[in-house]
């Protein structure tokens, strides 16, 4: 079929000036229409205005307008993609720079868990997903009504959460796209000294958390050696925990960001120093993720004019700064969205690196289980591609991560607070009882404006 229309929900967010210079260049999807939605209307119209900039740059007939009727923009669309990070309409770059995610991280550091990122587990990726959630299912109601043959690319995290949520409690076909694994395969290129498009590799895992079972150049097993070189190098900073970790598990772990790594263990539940003693110098992290432990709590009072006409003065210099790329992006090196989604369109078969439900394409973990790995496309979407069981070691801290996941899911969409309660528990970061129950308490209420599921009377 030929594509007529994509929309972009949060479409002011900063994702999409990554997303739309990738779109517009595509010739496959010559002649579409793209439709950016937003609650915010001056920013996605100006998101929009460098859609028009690039479509027109890049000759493919694309049209492009914005509008904050939600029906409009979901009418009949053959794609959406979406970016919404559960902070509302807040005057930030990123989710990371709200105050409903300063929050996140600074409540649970009371308590003794010392978060860096928080967009995929422990307390703060659990608050990201309550937020969302529910904008999600609303979005996808629509989109069962008046685009019921969509697919759904989703961007946002906690990427594993938003993807069950929606494939449990809706019909729509959701496909998570994320990068994590891309880096992984260029960094063991890099260490291999062998160029990228040449190696075949398996990794099992969930999003941020995955590692390679397989790693092949031609018909050479190459993961011996991956291992004694990463052994024999010294880690570079911001993967030394990941190096440390790959060695006992015996696996290589994929995506070597230990700021995100460390996420998934109870460690900065015993960082005895707080925040500004984070170990493997993540305190560094933490402050390029929107969170200084040297400033005070944000007031949390609506911006000013004027911190809206410097938001927006700012937004439109990143904006004014998009050109059109070389070519179009790949799904070796990065997300590769309109090759995607031109493949899905034309019913042509191409392997990407999806975010999907396990489908058996890991036999040993459920169905349900949300993971990332590589799929084949038609015209159907995208099916996983089979790679094995997963290895008892990273089994065992998988299947928890994957209860973890229905639990968020569960709680957002009932706002039920012993859901909520037990999903804190079963995390890595657990504290004690009468303390994560406090928590619990601070945290939905510093959310309650967009929490109204957990404060029904």
């Amino acid at each position: 079929m030929s594509v007529q229309k994509i929309v972009c929900l949060g479409g002011g967010s900063l994702y999409f000036p990554h997303a739309i210079p990738d779109l517009v260049l595509c010739a496959e999807l010559s002649g579409s229409e793209l439709v950016l939605y937003d609650i915010d209307a001056d920013k996605v119209e100006r998101m929009a205005q460098l859609g028009r900039r690039l479509a027109d740059a890049a000759g493919t007939g694309f049209t492009v307008r914005s509008t904050t009727d939600k029906a409009d923009a979901i009418e009949g669309a053959d794609f959406a993609i979406s970016s919404i990070g559960g902070s509302g309409a807040e005057m930030t770059r990123a989710v990371y720079d709200s105050n409903f995610h300063n929050a996140d991280i600074r409540i649970p550091a009371k308590y003794g868990i010392c978060q860096v990122i928080g967009d995929t587990c422990g307390p703060a990726g659990m608050m990201m997903g309550l937020r969302a959630i529910p904008a999600y299912i609303d979005l996808c109601r629509e989109m069962e009504r008046r685009s019921p043959n969509v697919v759904l690319l989703n961007h946002s995290n906690p990427m594993a959460v938003l993807c069950r949520a929606m494939h449990k409690y809706t019909d729509v076909n959701v496909i998570g796209i994320c990068h994590g694994v891309q880096g992984g395969l260029e960094y063991a290129a890099e260490i291999l000294e062998l160029p990228i498009n040449e190696l075949n590799c398996k990794w099992i895992g969930t999003n941020h958390y995955f590692w390679f079972t397989q790693v092949m150049h031609g018909d050479r097993d190459m993961y011996p050696e991956l291992k004694r070189r990463m052994d024999e190098r010294e880690p570079p900073p911001g993967r030394q925990l990941s190096a440390a970790l790959s060695r006992i598990h015996g696996h290589h772990i994929v995506y070597p960001s230990d700021d995100h790594i460390i996420e998934f263990y109870p460690f900065l539940t015993q960082v005895a120093g707080g925040m500004k003693e984070l170990p493997y110098n993540m305190t560094e992290s933490l402050k390029r993720h929107g969170y200084d432990p040297d400033l005070p709590a944000p007031s949390g009072a609506p911006p000013t004019p004027e911190v809206r006409d410097a938001f927006l003065a700012e937004y439109q210099q990143i904006l004014d700064a998009v050109d059109l790329p070389d070519s179009v992006d790949n799904s070796i090196t990065g997300e590769g969205l309109a090759t995607l989604i031109s493949a899905i369109a034309h019913g042509k078969r191409h392997v990407h690196i999806v975010n999907v439900a396990n489908q058996g394409a890991i036999p040993n973990l459920p169905a349900t289980a949300e993971v990332e790995l590589e799929g084949v496309t038609d015209a159907a979407g995208v099916r996983p591609i089979q790679i094995g069981d997963a290895p008892p070691v990273l089994k065992a801290m998988l299947e928890k991560r994957f209860v973890w996941h229905e639990l968020v899911a569960d709680a957002a969409v009932t706002g039920d607070r012993h859901t909520a309660l037990q999903a804190v528990m079963l995390d890595e970061m657990a504290i004690l009882p009468k303390k994560a129950e406090a928590m619990l308490d601070e945290l939905l209420e510093a959310s309650r404006d967009l929490l109204p599921q957990f404060f029904r009377d």
